[in-house]
């Protein structure tokens, strides 16, 4: 971990004077409690944390930073798991939770206007009161920031159906390296007007500009829910029985795979029973939702799926969020266990099971004193590998399973990007005519470098 440089005087003064006592923070203990990452893997210092208030302060800051040669972390909720919001080799971090406003609904386009450092909470309680909501919704949803899903392309749990955050972006703000202010905030559903600035940023993870706001497509709130929790001892039917299901339901919402194991973990820290028989290897969770009650429709395909042994089912809220809980508890109580490598990948569809049989062993070759947990979204082939029981620098593990993710035709990243944990993987997913587009586009967008300069590429 590096030592944080002190903030030079010209600059310090300069930040003051734009920021005011309560943007320029320097006390050590709440700026170090912004150079840590969610799973405490990744620790770095900073000299200082910049909290702006609005755009105008945003570019500010920006400016100043290019010319004293500073450079900036952009963080929003800290709730990445790769180290890209932490202050590594000692950059400022630039905090964008002061931009929480959440703008008036707009009923007859569906969409809303968010600053982006409100949360995914905020956001999702004000179209509520409208019957809309932001179709992309996270486990991490009180704490997770707009700017950041933005800026990761989160997925979350709806991905099966309604895609990750890239396809609800339909307008944008942000403040270039440069500190020049880009806003296209119309939100118009036809726009052909040259390069979309806004889909460019979803995903880079704040090196081309800082997001300072978003627009967002909003969809109408679903009245009528129903959870399966369905057991299995192959994860192979487990796939088949999913794709199936993604085939024949239209109304799918979600389909979450855990192994036993972290089940178990789940229920063993939160108290909570198991609610199959027959101890089964993977569970799958399953939810169908919709304007019309789409209860018969899954009974039917749940119950004619080869492989399924015990169901439980839930109709009503209270039910339906104790089966949900044993899936987005799993990051919880896994990292009561130690700061785990959380490798969050995709495989293609027929390559998932031969993938899950494989992670294990491929880990304990290693060292055998390791743990492995899979859970993920299975709709849209995202498994999240965390290993405990491993030093948290040890990147013997992440260099395995990463290359037996290239070696099956699939990402080593599927939500949170590439951040400093696996940068130097990248070239297993992204060519180098690609990797050289990247850098390009970099450049042009932040000539000075500033903007996040140890993630992604």
């Amino acid at each position: 971990m590096d030592v944080a440089p002190a903030l030079p005087g010209p600059a310090r003064s300069a930040l003051h004077d734009v920021l005011g006592p309560d943007g320029l923070v320097l006390d050590p203990d709440v700026v170090g409690a912004h150079s840590t990452d969610w799973t405490g893997r990744f620790r770095g210092r900073a000299p200082a944390l910049l909290r702006p208030a609005d755009t105008a302060e945003v570019a500010a800051v920006v400016a100043i930073c290019r010319d004293h040669g500073l450079p900036l972390v952009p963080q929003g909720g800290n709730t990445g798991l790769v180290g890209g919001s932490v202050p590594l080799r000692g950059e400022l971090v630039l905090s964008l939770r002061r931009l929480d406003t959440v703008g008036a609904v707009d009923t007859l386009a569906a969409q809303v206007t968010v600053g982006a450092g409100a949360t995914l909470a905020a956001v999702q309680q004000a179209a509520g009161r409208h019957d809309l909501r932001l179709a992309v919704d996270l486990a991490a949803r009180d704490s997770a920031t707009v700017g950041g899903m933005v800026a990761t392309n989160a997925g979350g749990l709806h991905v099966v159906r309604h895609g990750a955050m890239r396809r609800h972006v339909v307008g944008h703000e942000a403040v270039l390296g440069n500190a020049g202010i880009v806003r296209h905030l119309a939100g118009l559903t036809k726009d052909n007007t040259g390069y979309d600035l806004g889909q460019l940023l979803c995903g880079s993870e704040g090196t081309l500009a800082v997001l300072t706001a978003v627009r967002l497509a909003l969809v109408p709130v679903d009245t009528h829910h129903v959870v399966a929790l369905c057991g299995f001892e192959q994860v192979g039917d487990a796939v088949e029985a999913v794709g199936r299901w993604r085939r024949q339901l239209p109304d799918l919402n979600a389909a979450e795979l855990m192994s036993d194991d972290g089940v178990k973990l789940v229920a063993a820290r939160s108290g909570r029973s198991l609610p199959l028989a027959g101890d089964p290897r993977w569970y799958v969770l399953v939810e169908a939702a919709g304007r019309h009650d789409p209860t018969d429709e899954l009974a039917e395909l749940v119950g004619s799926a080869p492989g399924v042994g015990d169901v439980a089912v839930a109709l009503d809220g209270p039910r339906r969020a104790e089966l949900w809980a044993l899936r987005e508890e799993h990051t919880t109580a896994i990292n009561t266990l130690g700061p785990p490598h959380k490798l969050d990948v995709t495989l293609p569809a027929d390559r998932l099971a031969e993938f899950c049989g494989e992670v294990r062993s491929v880990v304990a070759a290693l060292d055998p004193r390791a743990q492995v947990w899979l859970f993920g979204h299975l709709g849209d082939g995202n498994v999240h590998v965390n290993v405990t029981g491993v030093d948290p620098h040890d990147e013997r593990v992440d260099d395995a399973v990463l290359n037996l993710v290239a070696r099956h035709d699939g990402s080593i990243s599927a939500e949170h990007g590439i951040g400093t944990a696996k940068r130097r993987w990248l070239h297993l997913s992204r060519s180098t005519a690609e990797l050289s587009a990247f850098r390009a586009i970099r450049t042009a967008l932040d000539p000075a470098g500033i903007l996040n300069p140890n993630v992604l590429c």
